[in-house]
């Protein structure tokens, strides 16, 4: 007796879903965690770098517990492919910039530069004369009236005690009454002319300290300079303050400013 051809084939069942075990899980929770540390980490430490500013030599421009970004980038080297692609530029007078301080490479300081390689440098009863030329800066306050022998009439005999590459500078780069930018430094001071601890002190910023120029201002809060000096330790005193005084000393005005530059001829 020949089989019933119309009877219907058993059909294979479907393979069950099988669910990844517990080990499977953290090794895929922890794999994709990973990336996300490791991106975020290559963007803090490559792209950008959070800064707070400790000191009020740059004021009105940036105040005092100004905490911002800055872009690592900006000023970088280019490589033979990547300076198509990316937006590299050169430092250029009056551009605000953040760098290691040259007495102290573990301190972030931040200045505007006044003079790039080859320039000529003077300071007449604190008007900047820039190559030969009177230059307008509107950036800059004057918080003393009486002119400082030395603050003031750059360069001339110290009146204070400087650092090292300071008097270096003052032997090797003054021509004819004006200071001579090297190659590879910079010339920076504050905007805070008269209290501002800058290249007339401690010399030039040479071109590999630069870290790079701020990019926003995240978050601006009034606190004390002493409170801000390391911002690797937070004291008691400033958690209290945090806590106590969040909302009114927040400068929310200033939330996402960007210092910018101002060019200098």
């Amino acid at each position: 007796m020949k089989p019933n051809s119309n009877k219907p084939a058993t059909e294979t069942p479907a393979p069950a879903k099988i669910k990844p075990d517990f080990a499977e899980q953290v090794r895929s929770f922890v794999a994709e965690w990973s990336v996300t540390i490791i991106l975020l980490l290559f963007g803090t430490t490559t792209l950008l770098q959070a800064f707070v500013v400790p000191t009020g030599s740059m004021e009105d421009t940036v105040l005092i517990g100004d905490h911002m970004f800055v872009d690592k980038l900006a000023f970088s080297p280019p490589g033979p492919v990547s300076k198509y692609l990316l937006p590299y530029t050169p430092v250029k007078r009056g551009d605000v910039i953040v760098f290691k301080f040259p007495v102290n490479p573990r301190e972030n300081y931040i200045k505007r530069v006044i003079g790039v390689p080859g320039d000529h440098i003077k300071l007449v009863n604190k008007q900047l004369f820039l190559n030969g030329r009177a230059v307008t800066e509107p950036y800059i306050v004057h918080k003393t009236n009486y002119i400082d022998s030395y603050r003031d009439n750059f360069p001339t005999e110290p009146n204070t005690r400087l650092a090292e590459g300071a008097y270096k500078m003052l032997s090797d780069n003054v021509k004819n009454g004006e200071v001579v930018v090297p190659a590879d430094s910079y010339f920076a001071m504050g905007d805070n002319r008269d209290n501002s601890l800058d290249s007339r002190y401690w010399g030039f910023v040479p071109r590999e300290n630069i870290v790079g120029k701020p990019a926003i201002i995240f978050w601006s809060y009034d606190a004390p300079t002493e409170r801000l000096a390391d911002p690797n330790i937070i004291s008691l005193d400033h958690l209290m303050d945090l806590a106590m005084n969040f909302f009114s000393k927040t400068r929310w005005k200033r939330t996402f400013m960007v210092p910018r530059g101002y060019p200098l001829a």
